[in-house]
């Protein structure tokens, strides 16, 4: 099995700010009202009232890395409501320095396109995640076959995107697949809660809500893995326990995870 590698999920809410100056909202408009207005617009126009990528505004990313050294779960989270930028470059600098194999769930068709225009947004750096071997030097050959851009690529491995055989109709959500390979999948809250929690306040209950999310990723790509022969069926129990031990390490600080492997039967 490749290792480092970097698990990873984004939640966000919408960008009424920008929504504001991309529209050009009156300055005596709340938020509230302008938000509630392209909602009620869209659903006129029977149109999504999903905010578009480029004003999804990121709140959390959170993160499994897996090396030799262990396992770690972690989230960048922008806690002051004004650290976006900050949370961006903190995980894009992560790849940078240790160039993982990246791991998401409908992260090329979510994910990182979110990450992608809010980093052009704050003027985020991403040097290595940007590399396609078009630089000629030694490091840089191997992205030209292998980087973190290319659909086809497992330098970003979608898993959703590949176990569909890169057709949008077979997309399966995580939730459901983990539970189908016995794991615990989505537990408190969906993405459609994320915008309500935020505005209640429940910055933490979202950002426990989206590592709960990252693991039952990281468990499928082990999954995956088995089932690739990257792993031997025993390397694959081996890890399993190895990802139950750990959480119960974090679970008396983090009492999702014990509810997590309260979960996990």
């Amino acid at each position: 099995m490749p290792w480092p590698v970097l698990v990873f999920d984004i939640e966000s809410i919408p960008d009424v700010a920008g929504l504001r100056a991309v529209r050009n909202a009156a300055a005596d408009a709340t938020d509230a009202e302008v938000y509630a207005q392209w909602v009620q617009e869209r659903k006129d126009n029977g149109q999504s009232d999903f905010m578009p990528h480029y004003l999804q505004r990121v709140l959390v990313i959170s993160c499994v890395f897996r090396n030799a050294e262990g396992l770690r779960v972690h989230s960048f989270v922008d806690r002051d409501n004004a650290s976006e930028g900050k949370v961006i470059q903190n995980f894009f600098s992560a790849v940078d320095k240790h160039v993982p194999q990246l791991v998401s769930w409908n992260g090329g068709g979510f994910d990182l396109p979110v990450l992608n225009y809010r980093g052009l947004r704050h003027g985020v750096n991403a040097d290595r995640y940007w590399c396609m071997g078009e630089g000629g030097g030694p490091d840089d050959r191997e992205f030209k076959w292998n980087n973190y851009i290319g659909r086809y690529h497992m330098r970003h491995l979608d898993l959703m995107d590949l176990m569909a055989m890169y057709q949008p109709r077979a997309n399966a959500p995580l939730d459901a697949l983990a539970k189908l390979c016995g794991f615990p999948g989505k537990l408190g809250m969906d993405g459609s809660q994320v915008y309500p929690a935020f505005l209640d306040g429940k910055l933490e209950d979202i950002r426990r809500y989206c590592e709960t999310d990252v693991l039952n990723t990281y468990l499928l790509y082990c999954r995956f893995q088995k089932m690739r022969c990257g792993f031997t069926e025993a390397e694959y129990a081996q890890e399993i326990e190895f990802v139950k031990h750990t959480l119960g390490e974090l679970s008396s600080a983090e009492p999702h995870w014990k509810e997590y492997l309260d979960a996990w039967k």
